[in-house]
């Protein structure tokens, strides 16, 4: 599977839900998939989207967040996992893009190319709906398990690398926070 397939299949699924995406290629394909204004660009954050998503799903309860991550990303943040299981918000997904490299540094290999396993990290950490996918048909029913189950949830999907996406000229990063803050009224 590749990651531009898994962000169409969340696209199709949801309605005014709102996404946190990674830096790079998550968030190049996110907005030249589906961009709106409940899409939050991080557009430098490396290691951050799982603590803004969780920022948000505590802030915004009535509404679902879903964080795009990267493997890499996570690996930089491992604690928010902890963290996330600790708050416990019932309306976070954290989705995690697992192509076993650091993409936007020149493609080494991350601990995941290796013997580390961030599904069974999450689960240490207590989180209480996790699923590892390799397949788009996996992908869907574990997306479809997380969007009516009451979370926390983390799917680590693996995915092939798909080539370097163009960076949108187009939107800016300081406009996307205030769209996206807008899009929460």
């Amino acid at each position: 599977m590749d990651r531009s397939e898994g962000i169409k299949l969340v696209l199709s699924r949801i309605t005014n839900d709102l996404i946190v995406a990674n830096l790079g290629p998550t968030t190049f394909d996110l907005h030249f998939l589906g961009d709106r204004p409940e899409n939050l660009y991080s557009w430098g954050g490396m290691g951050l989207v799982s603590s803004i998503a969780l920022g948000i799903a505590v802030t915004v309860p009535s509404r679902r967040v879903i964080a795009l991550d990267g493997d890499g990303s996570l690996l930089m943040n491992l604690g928010s996992l902890a963290t996330i299981a600790r708050q416990s918000p019932s309306n976070l997904i954290h989705i995690v893009w697992d192509n076993q490299q650091w993409g936007e540094t020149g493609g080494q290999p991350t601990h995941t190319a290796f013997n580390t396993d961030l599904s069974k990290i999450a689960e240490g950490a207590g989180i209480p709906n996790v699923s590892r996918t390799s397949t788009i048909e996996e992908f869907s029913t574990a997306l479809d398990l997380a969007l009516s189950s009451e979370g926390p949830s983390c799917i680590v999907a693996r995915i092939v690398e798909a080539g370097k996406a163009d960076r949108p000229k187009e939107v800016e990063p300081n406009a996307n926070l205030i769209r996206f803050r807008n899009s929460l009224d």
